[in-house]
């Protein structure tokens, strides 16, 4: 028999979305006049702010349409600084910021320039759908680490202890959290932190909804705790959800100084550089302060509210209270079907959008996103409502 070779091995281990097959039949319901509501967006609906499209205008006005350095101009390297410094209570130097075509591509640079073949690495479940297909990319090997509900989907730091192994070369950390708007306090991170140093276990952590956070809670980075963690962290973080820009492909990171450069030396023979327009809008929103951020995360917390109290009164469906992010995971268990038949049966049958729980490991769960306005949030909760109650009466 023939051995197909015409893909690479690592490509064959990629697993295709499982959200793609939902988001073309909500599209293809739409060209034949059905009125969808959807529940599935992955970004904030608020449209990029004035003045940072003012500066992306200027910097082609101006010219500035050419190769930038690899790793981001200086100018917005130094804010990035700035801005870990003032927000994250965090010293990297310029030198130690890569700005990259966004937080995704953060995280491959970062998990490509520490992974080895086999390594181990560790993500609690559930998960965003690219971390274990990024870590197949790099040849490594994603373990899960299961959370409760109970626990607002949470490790302990008994969870993370337990499944180190003399493989285990790095974990993922992601707060707040997609898809469960999980937030760790200070005391959950020092314990975490304390496990990986002692372990010599690197961690990514990404902190792309820092911005996005309720109740009054505060946003902790890991990597501010000690020098030690600090050594053995990379931070994530990005423009696409604090400022709305999710289509500009601005994400940075900062690292120590050795992995910094190990990550510019692979960004050097790939991509090159961001956007130089885009570096530009992003110095702009950088240097504005929080006052854009703000007022949207205000608006997510009425919108969660409300949605929450809905779910309330659906016996059905159970959830944890999301504290940041713009999302509620929910499990739909006594419903008796899986993520993917409840997800195609409420399109098709109620046209209602919302993202199967499978492809963030749970498949007895649904990704709900409270990113549109309460208008839709109350039309597309009627509509589930009244087919949960149908279908299960």
């Amino acid at each position: 028999m023939r051995i197909d070779t015409r893909f690479s091995e690592r490509l064959k281990k990629i697993n295709p979305s499982s959200t793609l097959a939902i988001a073309a039949k909500a599209k293809a319901l739409k060209s034949q006049g059905k009125e969808i509501v959807s529940f599935a967006a992955g970004e904030p609906d608020f449209d990029t702010p004035d003045f940072v499209k003012n500066a992306a205008i200027e910097a082609i006005k101006s010219g500035f349409t050419k190769y930038t350095p690899t790793t981001g101009t200086p100018e917005l390297k130094k804010i990035i600084s700035e801005k870990f410094k003032r927000d994250n209570l965090l010293d990297y130097a310029p030198s130690q910021i890569v700005v990259s075509c966004g937080a995704k591509h953060s995280i491959y640079n970062a998990l490509a320039a520490l992974l080895n073949p086999d390594d181990d690495v560790l993500i609690p479940l559930p998960y965003w759908v690219s971390y274990p297909e990024m870590v197949n990319l790099c040849q490594a090997n994603a373990r899960f680490i299961k959370t409760k509900q109970s626990n607002n989907f949470k490790i302990t730091p008994w969870d993370l202890a337990k499944h180190i192994s003399p493989k285990t070369k790095l974990f993922i950390l992601n707060s707040p959290s997609n898809p469960a708007g999980s937030v760790y306090n200070r005391k959950e991170l020092e314990e975490i932190a304390k496990i990986c140093v002692e372990e010599n276990i690197f961690v990514i952590s990404d902190e792309i909804y820092e911005k996005i956070i309720f109740d009054g809670l505060k946003h902790e980075s890991i990597a501010s705790f000690n020098k030690d963690i600090y050594n053995l962290s990379v931070t994530v973080n990005g423009l696409s959800k604090s400022h709305s820009m999710t289509g500009w492909r601005i994400g940075y990171l900062g690292a120590p100084s050795d992995i910094a450069a190990a990550i510019s030396n692979l960004q050097d023979h790939t991509t090159s550089n961001p956007n130089s327009i885009a570096q530009k809008a992003a110095e702009a929103a950088l240097s504005a302060g929080a006052d854009f951020s703000r007022q949207f995360c205000a608006e997510f917390q009425k919108r969660r509210d409300y949605l929450t109290g809905r779910l309330d009164k659906i016996k059905w469906i159970k959830y944890a209270l999301p504290q940041g992010a713009f999302y509620i995971f929910c499990d739909i268990s006594k419903t008796g079907l899986d993520s993917v038949v409840f997800a195609n049966r409420l399109l098709e049958e109620a046209q209602v959008s919302l993202i199967p729980g499978r492809g963030f490991g749970m498949d007895e769960c649904v990704r709900i996103s409270f990113a549109t306005s309460l208008e839709q949030i109350a039309k597309g909760m009627d509509r589930l409502e009244n087919w949960i109650n149908k279908i299960l009466k």
